[in-house]
């Protein structure tokens, strides 16, 4: 069940845009992010918060807002997690454009007003802007993300594949007829939900509008209680798993093998290096199960060697592949306390390879340890 806290815009039927904010457990942030909506310089907005079953004044705080401000509505529910509560807020959204804000996050002040622009500049059903991340005072930029959004205009997913990379759901607009026609909808009681999703929705766009510009800042927490904090568990790694094949299945769906190719080697990887700094420490199940994944998505046939990982994951995914668990973490806590790429050493062939102290290159494929041109 839910229940709905508000009052409808009497000065236009259909806002520009609709953004869905989930809330659980956010009273700290949620006022911030609210003020950061409603601070836009595009007016014709609605904000529909989703109070989902929080257990502090999150709700109470979303209330007030709507009693003060025509343009949010608060839905109530039962607790359902991020996907549900994301889907439930869109059955409340009245806009001409959906979009989406994490309650810990905020947008910058004129994100909205050039991301509409750029969607009726391109003619694209899905837009998306570059980030930042949120560390107290500093607003450090994302390299990888800058390389994806550094130029603006209209491109299709076959121009630039690495797109798919971009996974975030709060970063961008989606047309609300395109939204509804390509059947789109956030996966369920899982995490990591976000990558399903867009990249169903990369693929079936056709035009995508993207921009330089940052529109978004991404908030780090040390408390423990963000989900991209909780990957040395046996339930954060299987929703990795599901959601990567989910994702990977719409792209082979896709058909272009340039596309697949890409989001192969490029894209699906990306994240691993995160999962490779607990393998000193995980449980044996864990790493079963790390074994298992990193062996389906790229097996001994394609393997994380060729991938764009760097040399010290690289490695590691090798030695996950061939299920060696000591070397694998000798190689993660000698990477670790170096904080600095691995020691090199030059082959009577010219060509140059990382070394670790009591790893025996011997019993490594070559391939595993060999840096690339652009590395030496």
């Amino acid at each position: 069940m839910s229940t709905v806290r508000g009052v409808f815009r009497r000065r236009r039927s259909t806002p520009q845009v609709s953004v869905v904010v989930p809330a659980y457990d956010v009273a700290e942030y949620l006022p911030a992010c609210l003020d950061s909506l409603l601070g836009q310089t595009l007016r014709e907005l609605e904000v529909v918060v989703v109070d989902d079953g929080a257990t502090d004044d999150s709700g109470a705080i979303a209330d007030g807002y709507a009693d003060r401000d025509p343009r949010v509505r608060v839905v109530h529910i039962d607790n359902r997690g991020l996907g549900a509560a994301r889907n439930e807020g869109i059955r409340h959204a009245r806009g001409e454009y959906l979009g989406f804000c994490d309650a810990d996050d905020l947008m910058t002040p004129r994100a909205l007003e050039l991301l509409v622009a750029l969607a009726r500049e391109t003619d694209a059903p899905l837009v998306t802007g570059n980030v930042v991340r949120l560390e107290g005072d500093r607003r450090p930029g994302l390299p990888w993300m800058n390389r994806l959004h550094a130029e603006r205009g209209p491109l299709t997913i076959d121009d630039l594949p690495e797109l798919l990379g971009d996974v975030f759901a709060w970063n961008k607009l989606f047309r609300r007829d395109f939204w509804d026609e390509a059947g789109l909808s956030w996966p369920e009681r899982i995490r990591y939900e976000d990558q399903p999703t867009t990249t169903h929705a990369y693929l079936r766009a056709g035009r995508i509008g993207v921009t330089p510009d940052v529109v978004y800042h991404w908030r780090v927490r040390h408390d423990g209680s963000s989900i991209t904090q909780q990957r040395a568990t046996v339930a954060d790694l299987t929703d990795r798993w599901t959601t990567k094949r989910m994702a990977l299945t719409s792209v082979e769906e896709y058909g272009v093998a340039g596309v697949t190719e890409v989001f192969r080697d490029r894209v699906l990887p990306g994240d691993m290096g995160q999962y490779f700094v607990n393998i000193p420490d995980c449980s044996e199940e864990w790493w079963d199960l790390l074994v298992t994944g990193v062996r389906e998505f790229w097996g001994p046939e394609r393997s994380l060697t060729g991938s764009t990982l760097p040399p010290a994951q690289r490695l590691i995914g090798w030695l996950v592949e061939e299920d060696r668990r000591a070397d694998a973490s000798l190689v993660s806590s000698y990477a670790r306390s170096l904080g600095a790429p691995l020691p090199r050493v030059a082959l009577g062939d010219g060509s140059v390879r990382v070394d670790v102290p009591g790893l025996d290159p011997a019993t490594v494929a070559p391939e595993a340890m060999r840096l690339r041109d652009h590395e030496t």
